[in-house]
């Protein structure tokens, strides 16, 4: 059994699919991977049957918090060490992973894959909301997350435990923000990210605006009233 999973959500992603996961088994053979198909209308799944691929296919669209606690639940069933969130669109770099891996080991329950751990501080427009996460997570828990909006995430196998079988929302800022307050220690590896393949990003401008507040009112306010979850309640055992 290796001991990372790769895990690759996967909503209408026709155009990059095929070439996300060919990188994947030719030059990195070293991993396994599971496609998470979230109820996607295009042919995702049949491009995925067809080439042979490891695939886990919903029925219907779950979203990524479902999307993503499926495939963490494959994780944690097939006993795997590390899981990591890897986008299938194409921008994800793989030679990243080990490198995250290897800063695992070093006692981290999260690696994130940073655009900007080792990088001056960006105040462009299409920056400020992931600035104003930055800030607030920064506040609320006093540690610094130079990248909290990188969906590229190492979880150890207690993280895994954790979304898996205990928390049923998505791998978001606000969830960073809410392990960081159970305890959970947290390290950035700096990483590049490639411009997307093919298709459409779901993130248009309202969007994100609309993205961006909920994560701010979520880290701010609704954390405060969420109970402990069972990491923090196992370790005051």
């Amino acid at each position: 059994m290796n001991k990372v999973l790769i895990v690759i959500p996967a909503y209408n992603e026709e155009a990059n699919i095929e070439h996300v996961v060919r990188e994947l088994e030719e030059k990195y053979p070293q991993f396994d991977y599971i496609v998470v198909n979230d109820g996607s209308r295009d042919r995702t799944a049949a491009i995925c049957r067809e080439q042979g691929f490891s695939l886990l296919d919903l029925p219907v669209n779950l979203g990524l918090a479902g999307c993503f606690q499926a495939g963490m639940k494959y994780a944690y069933y097939k006993g795997y060490e590390y899981a990591i969130q890897f986008d299938g669109d194409g921008q994800h770099r793989p030679e990243f992973i080990e490198p995250m891996r290897k800063k695992m080991e070093e006692g981290y329950e999260i690696v994130i894959g940073s655009r900007f751990v080792n990088a001056k501080k960006d105040w462009s427009m299409r920056m400020v909301g992931s600035r104003l996460i930055e800030a607030a997570i920064r506040l609320t828990t006093g540690v610094t997350v130079n990248d909290p909006t990188s969906g590229m995430r190492m979880f150890n196998r207690e993280m895994i435990r954790e979304f898996a079988l205990n928390l049923n929302y998505g791998p978001e800022p606000d969830t960073v923000s809410y392990l960081l307050k159970q305890g959970a220690k947290i390290a950035e590896v700096p990483v590049h990210i490639a411009e997307r393949a093919g298709g459409e990003s779901y993130l248009k401008p309202m969007v994100a605006v609309r993205y961006m507040a909920r994560m701010l009112l979520s880290i701010l306010l609704i954390q405060n009233f969420r109970n402990g979850s069972a990491m923090r309640r196992d370790r005051q055992k």
